[in-house]
């Protein structure tokens, strides 16, 4: 027991000392110039981006998880791709100005932000954070995994190398290489830390959330891919077994479901058969079912980023190297049915729907289960189809007729490159972006006075009780003397004149 408190206070003691120090970079960050700034950025993306290779494969052995080559793109999305995007934004200064309405915009950084990173993606991620902080003029301390803190570390050790290289302050990148939930949770709720980067699961989101701090959490994926009728089947099986077979399903935005349209069924069969799918008789599915989730409701972590031939050894199935993933036919949504769960490995449930409106109801049902405000994927050529669904479902990305795994973190799309992807209040979460540079800014505006406005002094509006009793009378005595009191009507005369009286008063 006093092993693991001495553990924990070894890790506390060091997460306050990397506060210390990236609270003190920062200071000295905030006098950098955009193109001091931008310097800094470009050297840490390049050799981020030159040591791809070598973290993927560092993360799959120290995880278990994933595919090296898959990785490596990752890294280079995390690197280069997440650059290229944020490489000319104006964040420093004056960074926007609008002349007809006289607002200037002026970027302020949040200062330390703590970072939490995923086992998933645990190099990718960290190289996207540093570099959004970093691009920001923000200091940033990262919480590994306690599955992949030699990777993690390591990765952020090649960004902070790059970034003093380059004149970055020492102690703008800090991280926490005890495992320790204590220490994490302390990071998160210390005076001096300004914003929560969180990806991760979510408990550790939820405390992030109630941390007291501004934060970005995401939510789960569970994504559901509908094959619509007039969808070209062929390369939309293909798409979606190579994006489930992506680093063995480990990205949030991967497609969990497959929904397809009764007329283009067999056809949909048939092709998952010829891209590498494996079909799970109903023997086969009942004892991947018991791996899939032992528990009810709940996945079991052996399976999550695993290779189809680990998973079907875990199931006792025999399979040869050929098949890239599973698939089981299934009519029910719920936590106790598992392969209508977010599984994060390369298993499919199979859907059938009579027409759209049905294939809507089984997507919002799976969303419902775990993946509201995440992605949908949608595949058809009838562009009316992709825009309603769009409208409709509870989604903050629809991608459609592309890799819903690659395609929503910007690898395959316009979306902006991004690790980590809000759900919106859909899900729980304060934004429903892909999470950028921009969203680690404070924006200052400073406005010009362009429009006149007459502040009326007190009591000048109306007259005083005392002074309209007055001009009541007044206006009756002139009305009776003129013979005219039945003719007039006393209360619109008075009226009349108070107004005259204000008037003149101006």
């Amino acid at each position: 027991m006093s092993v693991a408190i001495d553990r924990d206070l070894l890790a506390i003691q060091e997460m306050r000392e990397a506060v210390r120090k990236a609270k003190a970079a920062q200071q000295r960050y905030l006098s950098y110039s955009q193109e001091q700034v931008d310097q800094i950025v470009k050297a840490v993306a390049d050799a981020a981006y030159a040591m791809s290779r070598e973290l993927a494969v560092m993360a799959v052995e120290e995880t278990g998880m994933g595919v090296a080559e898959h990785k490596q793109i990752k890294n280079e999305v995390g690197s280069k791709a997440v650059y290229e995007s944020i490489k000319d934004e104006k964040t420093v200064g004056i960074i926007r100005e609008d002349k007809e309405k006289q607002v200037v915009e002026v970027a302020a950084p949040f200062g330390v932000v703590a970072a939490i990173i995923p086992t998933t993606n645990p190099t990718s991620t960290a190289f996207f954070k540093t570099l959004i902080a970093l691009k920001t003029r923000n200091a940033i301390i990262v919480s590994p995994h306690p599955y992949a803190v030699k990777c993690t570390i390591e990765a952020l050790k090649v960004c902070e190398q790059a970034a003093v290289g380059a004149g970055a302050p020492e102690g703008l990148i800090g991280w926490l290489s005890h495992a320790s939930m204590e220490a994490t949770q302390s990071l998160m709720t210390h005076p001096d830390v300004h914003l929560i980067l969180a990806t991760g699961g979510g408990g550790l989101v939820r405390a992030a959330y109630s941390s007291g701090k501004p934060a970005y959490g995401v939510g789960p994926g569970n994504v559901p891919v509908y094959l619509e009728k007039t969808a070209n089947v062929a390369k939309a099986v293909s798409m979606i077994v190579d994006s489930k077979s992506f680093d063995y399903g480990t990205i949030c935005a991967t497609e969990q479901a497959i929904i397809t349209d009764e007329s283009i069924f067999e056809a949909t069969l048939r092709e998952l058969k010829a891209n590498g799918a494996y079909l799970l008789n109903e023997e086969e599915k009942r004892r991947m079912e018991k791996v899939i989730s032992p528990v009810p409701g709940k996945v079991n972590p052996k399976i999550v980023g695993r290779s189809p031939q680990y998973i079907a050894g875990l199931a006792g199935i025999e399979i040869d190297d050929s098949v890239r993933l599973f698939v089981a036919q299934e009519t029910k949504v719920g936590k106790e049915v598992p392969f209508s769960l977010e599984k994060l490995s390369p298993i499919f449930a199979l859907y059938t729907a009579k027409n759209k409106t049905e294939a809507k109801e089984l997507c919002g049902r799976l969303l419902d289960l775990g993946g509201r405000g995440h992605s949908l994927s949608i595949h058809t050529e009838d562009d009316a189809v992709a825009r309603e669904f769009a409208v409709d479902m509870p989604v903050s990305r629809i991608l459609v007729n592309t890799l819903s795994s690659v395609g929503a973190v910007g690898g395959t799309t316009g979306l902006a490159p991004s690790m980590t992807l809000g759900c919106g209040s859909f899900g729980g979460n304060i934004t429903s972006d892909n999470i950028t540079a921009r969203h680690l800014l404070n924006i200052k505006r400073m406005a010009y006075g362009i429009k006149e406005v007459d502040i009326p002094r007190k009591g000048a509006s109306s007259p005083s009780p005392a002074a309209a009793k007055q001009t009541d009378e007044i206006v009756k005595s002139v009305i009776a003397s003129m013979g005219k009191s039945g003719q007039v009507n006393v209360e619109e005369v008075a009226q009349l004149v108070n107004k005259v009286i204000e008037q003149y008063n101006k």
